[in-house]
């Protein structure tokens, strides 16, 4: 039996636009559309098995290298956001991902970043293989990506030297 396509993109945020977000122009503030991607970072890790209990016990952690943002349109006060996250690629070290922000309301994309990261031993500050679970996690969620359109908005490759 063929397994159906994937078409529900994987949410790992959604809230609304809070007052303390707001800056001088009336919108969301750029540091508070990295808190919210950082916030679905954080998500996808705890479901690949290294969030924040696998840190505290293994002392390893994932930290982003290098991060290309869109800042699309202004947010206003109490909007819900949505953000979904796509593995696109991985090695036995490393991620590249990408986080697509919209309004709830209407779907239209606010923002959009692609990371690249990796995962660390955070005694050493030194780069590390993923233990076979979290790889077999990253599989497993690359495999079901996979079948999702790749984000148009995507326009440099993170990553590369």
């Amino acid at each position: 039996m063929d397994t159906p396509l994937n078409t529900t993109p994987n949410t790992t945020y959604r809230g609304p636009v809070l007052t303390q977000w707001i800056d001088y122009n009336g919108h969301m503030s750029e540091a508070y559309y990295v808190l919210v991607f950082g916030y679905a970072s954080d998500e996808i890790y705890e479901q690949l098995g290294c969030g924040s209990a696998y840190r505290q016990q293994h002392q390893c952690s994932i930290y982003t290298v290098e991060s290309h943002i869109n800042y699309l349109q202004g947010v206003a006060q109490g909007v819900e956001l949505v953000v979904s996250t796509q593995l696109l690629e991985s090695s036995d070290k490393t991620l590249r991902l990408c986080h697509t922000m919209t309004r709830l309301d209407n779907g239209e994309v606010l923002a959009s970043t692609e990371l690249f990261v990796v995962f660390v031993d955070t005694l050493s500050e030194r780069a590390q293989k993923f233990p076979a679970e979290i790889l077999a996690n990253v599989e497993l969620q690359i495999n079901r990506d996979r079948q999702l359109p790749s984000p148009q908005w995507l326009q440099r490759r993170v990553g590369q030297r």
